[in-house]
């Protein structure tokens, strides 16, 4: 049945993959638009109070849906039916992106449960992937960097915190997910080097800069970090290095919510994220001589081809710059 085998595909994702909450969350939101689509256009007729819930990507809440399960057919489910999904999307104007991740995440779902004999054929098998135009990311320039880091106060806790935060970033070209995770003992103080659990949970050391470590050190030794006071209270987690103002971990969302408090401030484009950041330091080591491979290596890509658009962005600088400051007849 669909909704048992949804959930045992997430549980083996957990356990056998080793897949973090962030990837199980994302399959579990792709599995329940396919559920929904089937139940409005393949049940018309069948009654609302009797339809499955929710797929839960926290497994342990699976009895609460086998009751209803047999609802919705897993063997029945043709590549007609995905099509039709995927028709619907683009329908209603889903973008391209999120439909190539829905097709994806069935992809592996039936891929799965192929290999779990619980159907004999992938619908998806046959099916075309859409096409979705790469689009090269715009980095900031070097006074711009200077501009967004220098907008915390760093007289306050936080605002140290903050500046920290993005000091790290562009040291280390490390994603917004790998900074909230980071350890007092991922710190290698000595030798300028932090380890991070990247996707798929993998970890890679990187280098920082010594600036950098120099906030990373005086941020964990700050005077109020263990102080109740107006703002925020004293370090309840021990381990992690960002915390918030209750004193536990900082949140992947806590971030993106100071960063685009400062990047209002800062009077920069509001496209401009936490990851822009990324690219951004991504394509100034390019520029000054450091080599693809390494760059993958630095930022973690499982490809090579993946790091190869920060050459399309570095060209287009130029041309940019060229363009701008060529004398015209």
């Amino acid at each position: 049945m669909f909704i048992s085998a949804a959930y045992s595909f997430l549980e083996h994702l957990r356990v056998v993959k080793n897949a973090s909450e962030h990837t199980i969350r994302n399959y579990s939101i792709d599995l329940n638009a396919f559920k929904s689509y089937l139940e409005k256009h393949l049940l018309k007729n069948q009654d609302p109070d009797t339809l499955p819930e929710k797929i839960c990507y926290q497994t342990s809440y699976q009895d609460r849906y086998t009751y209803n399960d047999a609802i919705l057919i897993l063997q029945d489910i043709t590549k007609y039916h995905i099509r039709g999904f995927l028709a619907h999307l683009n329908s209603n104007h889903s973008n391209k992106r999120t439909i190539v991740r829905r097709l994806s995440s069935l992809r592996t779902f039936f891929k799965y449960a192929l290999s779990k004999n619980l159907i004999s054929t992938n619908p998806t098998e046959d099916l075309e992937t859409p096409k979705v135009e790469k689009k090269i990311p715009s980095p900031l320039t070097y006074d711009q960097v200077k501009q967004l880091i220098e907008q915390p106060d760093i007289t306050t806790l936080l605002g140290f915190r903050d500046r920290t935060i993005m000091e790290l970033f562009y040291s280390s070209g490390m994603r917004v997910s790998e900074l909230v995770a980071l350890n007092r003992q991922d710190i290698d103080a000595e030798n300028l080097l932090i380890r991070l659990k990247g996707k798929g949970k993998k970890e890679r050391i990187v280098p920082i800069t010594k600036n950098a470590l120099e906030w990373i050190l005086a941020y964990l030794q700050h005077a109020e970090r263990n102080l109740n006071i107006e703002g925020h209270f004293a370090e309840v987690d021990e381990e992690a290095v960002f915390l918030n103002k209750l004193g536990t971990r900082i949140s992947l969302r806590s971030v993106d919510r100071n960063f685009r408090k400062y990047l209002r401030s800062s009077g920069l484009a509001s496209t401009i994220t936490p990851h822009t950041i990324r690219h951004t330091i991504a394509t100034h080591w390019l520029e000054n001589g450091m080599d693809l491979k390494t760059i993958q290596i630095l930022l973690g890509h499982s490809s090579l081809s993946t790091t190869t658009i920060y050459t399309q962005v570095s060209t287009s600088l130029k041309k940019k710059v060229y363009d701008e400051s060529h004398p015209r007849a």
